[in-house]
């Protein structure tokens, strides 16, 4: 591993980056900012995301641009405006100790006269989105043909949403000599065909195999039938007292009835569909960076670009109908060296296709069991009692209570405190779970053994069941809720829905 003062950069921004706390580069972005900075040659970077992608390019573009000249000189084009604001955001950031040097994003869903007045006042980079650069480009606010530097940033995902007309449109007005970056997490043949088309025998480097998945994401898969499938997410969100995660789901009625159903179980979760206005979008986004929101419910389509740092888990409510875009869910998690778990609740007929994505991921994928009600009330009792110990206790604010709080419990020995504590703050989960039945589909379904999880530490294991109606839920229906202290409240306060 070398240290970005080897790779060539300037002063400025090895000054900028040191700011930031880096001192070594990641992989991607030790093979990348040395090939763009020695040469004009095109370049396809194969990685996926959290590997460091906006730095790979975002550093030698930055060195490359002339402060003396305040036209545009570098573009960077991506799939939605929330990786644009971010990337601009890391470009700033960058380039703190590059006087001189302007970074303007433009995008849709914002007022497009102060984005034209940004333009105005000059600037070398912008970066944005492809339908509100175009537009800026044909009202002749935006000016591409003198650009040195153009980057594509998570290609496939542009191309997945329809933009490739206005990737032509866009690529035609820039000139020909010009240095193209496309950074992508996979190949698919259509990128491939417009890598040809626009790109001069452009260099190539992968990090992990082609079309593959991070080695940092654990994979794993519940087969249940389908009348249990919201049962078994309840189950695997209630094992996971610390999950800070998406859902992805095929609908948006589908987002819409998990975040309803979650959320009247106490949990901090909200659904990011195309429903949502932009103004709605944002807050949503903002309180899920912010940990706000621990649970975000999401389509495909409306989470595309979504730039969310230390994610613990994704989970598939349903396998996407394109296995590549599964390499893309799994990507939101296991990022910049941390660890991740992705999830999927597959039927019985859908694991031929957990075979063609264990190909596909060069990974393995574990067939593991939905967790008991046994299993998640000892999971989360034994998780709030970890928190109860370090709790921080203010002696100030508690002495005047203690007291009395003593003298009301003295008749009652410590095995008879800890003995209520418990049934009140548990009751609700055990409750909830009491005669809960086995959810776990029977027989193989023709997959064979994949590495079958059973009695994992951790209570990944086996459990009943609850479908979506509601009307298979397998435990013994309650009016309280079953959460704890990673919901609202203590550790399992509430009531629960009716069904």
């Amino acid at each position: 591993m070398s240290l970005f003062s080897e790779l060539g950069l300037k002063q400025e921004l090895l000054e900028g980056v040191e700011r930031l706390g880096f001192t070594e580069p990641t992989k991607v972005q030790e093979l990348a900012i040395p090939t763009i900075l020695e040469s004009a040659q095109d370049l396809v970077a194969l990685a996926q995301t959290g590997t460091g992608k906006t730095g790979a390019f975002g550093l030698p573009l930055l060195h490359k641009i002339d402060p003396d000249n305040k036209n545009v000189q570098a573009i960077v084009l991506s799939p939605t405006r929330e990786l644009a604001i971010q990337i601009a955001k890391d470009l700033k950031a960058f380039a703190k100790k590059l006087k001189g040097v302007k970074t303007v994003a433009v995008y849709g869903g914002s007022e497009i006269r102060t984005q034209i007045k940004a333009l105005e006042n000059g600037c070398q980079v912008v970066v944005g989105t492809p339908g509100r650069m175009l537009d800026l480009i044909r009202r002749r606010k935006l000016q591409v043909e003198n650009i040195q530097t153009l980057v594509l940033d998570e290609a496939d995902e542009m191309l997945n949403m329809g933009f490739q007309e206005d990737l032509d449109a866009i690529l035609a007005d820039t000139p020909s000599e010009k240095q193209t970056l496309l950074f992508s997490a996979t190949m698919p043949k259509q990128m491939s065909s417009m890598a040809k088309k626009y790109m001069h025998e452009p260099a190539e480097i992968e990090v992990g195999e082609r079309n593959s998945g991070s080695k940092d994401v654990e994979h794993e898969y519940f087969v249940v039938k389908a009348n249990n499938r919201f049962e078994t997410l309840k189950r695997l969100v209630d094992i996971h007292p610390s999950m800070y995660g998406i859902i992805f789901c095929r609908t948006r009625n589908e987002t819409m009835d998990i975040s309803k159903w979650l959320s009247r179980d106490g949990y901090e979760v909200d659904v990011l569909n195309g429903d949502l206005s932009q103004n709605k979008r944002d807050q949503v986004m903002n309180r899920f960076r912010k940990s706000e929101l621990k649970i975000l419910v999401a389509t495909d389509v409306a989470a595309r670009g979504l730039d969310v740092n230390n994610l613990s888990h994704i989970v598939n409510y349903n396998l996407p109908d394109d296995l590549e875009v599964y390499i893309h869910r799994s990507g939101r998690t296991g990022r910049a060296g941390n660890k991740g778990i992705c999830m999927s609740i597959v039927s019985p007929r859908e694991q031929s296709r957990i075979r063609r994505l264990e190909k596909m991921a060069s990974q393995p994928f574990i067939k593991s069991e939905v967790p008991t009600g046994e299993e998640i009330c000892s999971k989360r009792l034994l998780h709030g009692l970890e928190r109860v110990k370090k709790e921080a206790v203010n002696p100030e604010r508690i002495q005047p209570f203690l007291p009395s709080a003593l003298e009301a419990l003295k008749d009652l020995t410590k095995e008879q405190v800890i003995e209520r504590f418990l049934s009140l703050e548990f009751h609700n989960m055990l409750e909830y779970y009491a005669g809960a039945t086995d959810v776990n589909a029977k027989g193989n379904g023709g997959h064979g053994d994949s590495g079958r999880r059973r009695g994992r530490r951790d209570g990944r294991v086996r459990g009943s069941g609850r479908g979506r109606s509601g009307s298979s839920r397998g435990g013994r229906r309650s009016d309280r809720r079953s959460g704890d202290y990673h919901r609202k409240g203590g550790f399992g306060g509430g009531r629960r829905r009716k069904a």
